[in-house]
This record gives structure tokens, C-alpha cells and sequence, in this order.
């Protein structure tokens, strides 16, 4: 992996903490953080999708809270 592979999420804004995002020929979906770039998450876009919505419906705000 080349350092063009990968893009900034343009949500990461400026600074130390940003995501990155790339995908490969058979389209799984790698993320990684800048403050842990040998850290590398795999998914498909599908679950990536599900995920996303989920986050965005609100229904992961109840993890973590006690």
C-alpha cells in the first residue's frame, strides 16, 4: 500500500486525528487512523453502508453510556 492509496475523509478536518479510506480490486473497504496508520479495518461496503446508517439514525448513542 502506497501513501496514494489512501484518501482523508473529509469530515477529519485539520490536525492529528483523521481517517483514512481506500478500497482495493474487490472492492473490500480498508480504514485506517492517522494515529495508527499499521491499524487497518476491513469491511465490505455493504456493512460499511449498515454501520453508517445505524450511526447516523442514532442507534449506537446508547454504547458506553451506563
Amino acid at each position: 500500500m502506497t501513501a496514494r492509496d489512501w484518501q482523508k475523509s473529509s469530515y477529519s478536518g485539520e490536525g492529528n486525528a483523521c481517517l483514512y479510506v481506500s478500497s482495493t480490486a474487490d472492492a473490500t473497504i480498508r480504514l485506517r487512523e492517522s494515529d495508527a496508520p499499521d491499524t487497518i479495518l476491513t469491511t465490505t461496503p455493504a456493512a460499511l453502508r449498515s454501520l453508517i446508517r445505524s450511526a447516523k439514525a442514532g442507534h449506537l448513542d446508547h454504547i458506553g453510556k451506563v
